[in-house]
């Protein structure tokens, strides 16, 4: 009997390349467009955001030339819930947050591979740049870094379960950029040159601050810039308005430049320092997800990234708890943010990863 895959479609090349090598693969395929908010939710308009009408056209005219079904899948109030929600709630704590993961975790993968199941397919294919692969000596699944460096995104999967990792395919791993636009012009894929999308779906403007004034509801009532001493700088605008790091928009002058060093939602308070301020060499992960291994039960050496674009960095990380990481660096860190996430490398390998707490 024919494999089958459902293949998450977004209208770009990626998903849409995805979807050739699962079919060239052997697998009866099955595209689908998973409709996530409308976009009076987020208060922008249709045509700027991966949701809109041009891209479940592109996906289902890829559909159409591969001779697979297409469909659009509802995932709007698990999208509310578990994505925009959390989102929101992440700033009001004064983190700033990666809604990507919590797309993938519990709406790409988590929603989607139950909804696969349901139809009786028991893969789920998507258009990341990385790899699973399956280790008989330990019997666990691996997820690895995808061979073209500059789009790897196994950062942003870290949170796949065992289960889940054994279920997916990911074509693209083997594969550059290059490669996947050149076999989607050979295939006569119309968004073959469709530029990628650098936004989060549902701020497309970047203006974070103005989207949740409009989805809360919420006045984000101003408060201090405090120094390290303790000294009143002048008032911010909200603490939504920043994250650690932050220099230009401050609205304040100062004989040198000064940064956000921390947010303080109890106080409403941003405290402000020098560059060196910013810099540590611990960190603390919660809801942890453990990958090439079930547990970590002594100090291990691996490479550690705390941010999507930043290298990796030798680190040690120790188990303090079911739930609980320490990392600690080799050298300091610059901007440690909580609400971003920690992932862990040996080598290509994804040891596991945590949402950075302290």
């Amino acid at each position: 009997m024919e494999k089958k895959a459902v293949v998450a479609m977004s209208g770009g090349v990626d998903s849409s390349v995805a979807a050739l090598l699962v079919r060239r693969a052997g697998y009866e395929a099955v595209g689908v467009t998973l409709r996530l908010y409308e976009n009076e939710d987020a208060g922008i308009s249709r045509e700027k955001t991966c949701c809109s009408l041009d891209d479940v056209n592109d996906a289902r005219a890829v559909c159409a030339r591969l001779q697979i079904p297409f469909y659009v899948l509802n995932f709007k109030e698990s999208f509310r819930r578990e994505v925009m929600d959390r989102f929101a709630e992440a700033y009001e704590r004064g983190e700033t947050p990666n809604p990507c993961i919590d797309c993938n975790r519990y709406i790409k993968f988590e929603g989607l591979m139950r909804r696969a199941k349901e139809i009786g397919c028991d893969h789920v294919a998507t258009g990341h740049y990385a790899r699973v692969s399956y280790n008989g000596e330990t019997g666990r699944w691996l997820l690895k870094k995808g061979l073209d460096a500059s789009k790897d995104q196994s950062y942003v999967l870290y949170s796949l379960t065992q289960e889940q990792l054994s279920r997916l395919l990911l074509p693209l791993g083997e594969l550059t950029k290059e490669q996947v636009r050149s076999l989607a012009e050979e295939n006569g894929f119309g968004n073959a040159k469709k530029r990628d999308s650098q936004d989060i779906c549902f701020v497309p403007d970047g203006d974070y601050a103005a989207f949740l004034t409009r989805y809360t509801g919420k006045c984000f009532a101003p408060g201090s810039f405090v120094g390290t001493e303790g000294q009143v700088y002048g008032q911010h605008k909200g603490i939504v308005h920043y994250t650690i790091g932050q220099r230009k928009g401050l609205g304040l002058s100062f004989p040198q430049p000064m940064y956000v060093c921390k947010i303080d939602p109890a106080a409403n308070e941003v405290l402000l320092g020098e560059h060196d301020r910013l810099f540590s060499t611990e960190l603390v992960a919660e809801d942890i997800n453990l990958i090439s291994r079930a547990e970590i039960p002594e100090p291990m050496r691996v490479r550690a990234k705390v941010r999507y674009r930043q290298a990796e960095q030798p680190a040690t990380v120790v188990q303090t708890g079911t739930d609980q990481l320490k990392v600690i660096f080799d050298q300091p860190q610059r901007a440690i943010t909580k609400g971003q996430a920690v992932v862990l490398y040996d080598g290509d390998i994804v040891v596991g990863g945590g949402k950075i707490v302290g």
